[in-house]
């Protein structure tokens, strides 16, 4: 599919020998090794973001093999308007057509790390509020499972955003990459004298993709307090789960001690209940005297235990964990990425 500087779309299917030739480029060029790429080769622009392939001449942009790849709805209804200026500053038509597709593609693809974030953002946060409840008893196995699925899709949502992220920072850290990527400048010189910002494009190329590492940035951490969010509440849930575990122990030693307690005394009733004759069958109210005799010492004897090993073991209530999640909206316009050009 290609897009010229007037928004007019065109698709067409074409050779890969052709289309190395037409844009003067060799075919490792246009072999797209890595998932992540920004490169200039030959006055043109050669940009991998996942699925995306791209090239961006000074002129056009050429979307590669985009078919059923989900992404006919953004590059007819988003793309071509962006690409006309219909959306973006006044100040962009001053600019060259390399820097409209550059910054349409790096907003596509900050848009669409920032849909993934706010897709497990939400889940993750209701499942830990549930599960770090003091009353829980026991974890929910259908909850975790959930969130265990849920900590992959952020896991790899992070590592997407590394990637984004260094790969603007190499660029960055080359004054040659800037100036390379503004292929305007090398084909038509006087598109850069006649700059009506009075900018170097290359200083402006700069500010443009700082702009998009700097929102990857911000995305970058808050993934990482997610995670870490995620590490301190499995530490609550085990903190719950021990302290229900203790109160379940007090409870089956103290169980344990009044019955060692009955069967101390009860040896008296095992004494009366044997077949020797005695002279305190004939009284009745030795029975009621034994018996009352058996439960008193009984009850000293465990009293005296439970004093000497824990303090009578009163089960102590879990201290009130304060709700750090709070559900603060990530990007309070609908998470929609500003435009990078001035």
């Amino acid at each position: 599919m290609k897009f010229d500087k007037d928004g007019n779309v065109t698709t067409f299917e074409k050779k890969k020998m052709e289309l190395y030739h037409e844009l003067s480029l060799q075919a490792r060029d246009l072999r797209f090794q890595h998932l992540t790429s920004i490169t200039a080769r030959n006055n043109n622009i050669i940009i991998r973001m996942e699925a995306l392939k791209a090239v961006v001449t000074p002129n056009s942009l050429l979307v590669l093999d985009f078919r059923g790849l989900g992404l006919e709805r953004w590059l007819v209804l988003e793309l071509a308007p962006q690409l006309n200026g219909d959306h973006g500053a006044l100040a962009t038509h001053s600019l060259p057509f390399e820097f409209r597709a550059l910054e349409a593609i790096l907003q596509h693809r900050v848009n669409t790390l920032q849909a993934r974030l706010n897709e497990v953002h939400p889940v993750i946060l209701d499942i830990l509020e549930s599960l770090v409840d003091p009353k829980l008893l026991s974890a929910d196995r259908s909850k975790l499972h959930i969130l265990l699925q849920n900590s992959k899709n952020l896991s790899e949502l992070e590592t997407d955003i590394k990637v984004f992220k260094d790969s603007l920072l190499k660029i960055l850290d080359e004054e040659e990459m800037i100036e390379e990527l503004c292929v305007t400048k090398w084909t038509d010189p006087r598109v850069f004298e006649e700059s009506s910002l009075g900018i170097d494009h290359a200083e402006e190329m700069e500010l443009l993709l700082e702009n998009y590492f700097m929102q990857a940035e911000e995305l970058g951490n808050t993934t990482r307090e997610l995670k870490g969010l995620i590490d301190d509440s499995e530490s609550v849930i085990f903190i719950n789960l021990d302290s229900h575990r203790n109160v379940m122990m007090r409870l089956n030693l103290q169980l344990t001690m009044g019955t060692f307690s009955l069967s101390l005394f009860g040896l008296m009733g095992v004494a009366f209940g044997m077949n020797l004759e005695s002279t305190f069958e004939e009284d009745p109210k030795v029975f009621w005297l034994v018996t009352g005799f058996m439960f008193l010492g009984s009850g000293l004897i465990w009293r005296r235990l439970l004093s000497f090993l824990g303090r009578h073991l009163e089960p102590t209530i879990p201290p009130q964990i304060p709700t750090v999640w709070k559900r603060n909206q990530i990007n309070s316009k609908g998470g929609e990425v500003k435009s990078g050009l001035r």
